[in-house]
């Protein structure tokens, strides 16, 4: 009997040491970090692995250093020129020092989160619609770049912001539909008359061809008819172009400026000064 009291007066201790011991145990992760404080003071940080705290001395605040995604709300923003949108975004951020997540801030999710909203609404009130539609990787540069230096006393790096969706009035739709629409018939106007132009200059070139050799005039003329032949049941008479320059109807030579101003100099030149 004095042995199994004295074997229970050995193991009762022990079995609290081993529970005093285990309560202690903490696990982290490769990607946590824990925060120590011992009696309310911050003593250092736990890095991934197997570690042990004095059981009701050290407290450790686990902090996940993984990237973490969080939508930002859809914000009204009057844009510079006084166009009212609605505007939504996704912000990217991780922590990277687990100390400063915890002694600076009570909640660096929640402070990340209501910092991107107003963050969003200041910097797209200072641009035009027009650079809000088209210019959004500057904006979201932009808007990364100031939320990261406002984040950064927290500890939080800000990888990435992206403007998701930006939601127009029906009015303001319509408008730049009508805008987009006369846009397209402009360029449709300016591309038909950069075509007339090019071949009214081919036409005077083709012509220009055609006036130095009455043989080649001939063959154009040959040409057309069987043109018009192959198209459908034609009855087709023609005329010989010599027939038609005997009547004057097609001259014979084109008349041309250069011929002109050389024969006035021949001219000149024979009269002379007498």
């Amino acid at each position: 009997m004095n042995e199994l009291v004295g074997a229970l007066g050995w193991l009762i201790p022990v079995a609290l040491l081993f529970l005093l011991f285990i309560s202690g145990v903490r696990i982290v992760t490769e990607y946590q970090n824990g925060v120590v404080f011992r009696l309310g003071r911050y003593v250092g940080l736990k890095r991934a692995g197997f570690r042990w705290l004095i059981p009701f001395v050290e407290r450790m605040v686990i902090i996940d250093l993984r990237t973490v995604a969080r939508d930002v709300p859809p914000q009204d923003v009057i844009t510079k020129d006084n166009v009212s949108v609605k505007v939504n975004a996704v912000v990217y951020f991780r922590v990277i020092q687990a100390d400063k997540a915890v002694l600076q801030v009570e909640d660096y999710l929640y402070a990340t989160s209501q910092i991107a909203q107003t963050t969003l609404r200041a910097i797209l009130g200072q641009v035009e619609l027009d650079d809000l539609l088209s210019q959004r990787e500057r904006i979201n540069h932009e808007l990364q770049q100031v939320l990261d230096a406002r984040t950064d006393p927290w500890g939080v790096k800000v990888s990435n912001v992206e403007v998701k969706h930006i939601d127009l009035p029906f009015e303001m739709q319509r408008a730049i539909a009508r805008q987009a629409e006369a846009e397209r018939e402009r360029r449709a106007k300016i591309i038909a008359a950069e075509g007339e132009h090019q071949a009214a200059e081919k036409l005077a070139l083709a012509a220009d061809v055609l006036s130095r050799n009455p043989a080649t005039l001939q063959l154009r003329y040959l040409q057309t008819l069987v043109e018009i032949t192959s198209g459908g049941n034609h009855t087709i008479l023609p005329i010989p172009l010599e027939l038609l320059r005997a009547f004057g109807a097609v001259p014979a030579q084109p008349f041309r400026p250069e011929e002109a101003r050389e024969e006035e100099e021949d001219e000149d030149a024979s009269h002379g000064p007498s």
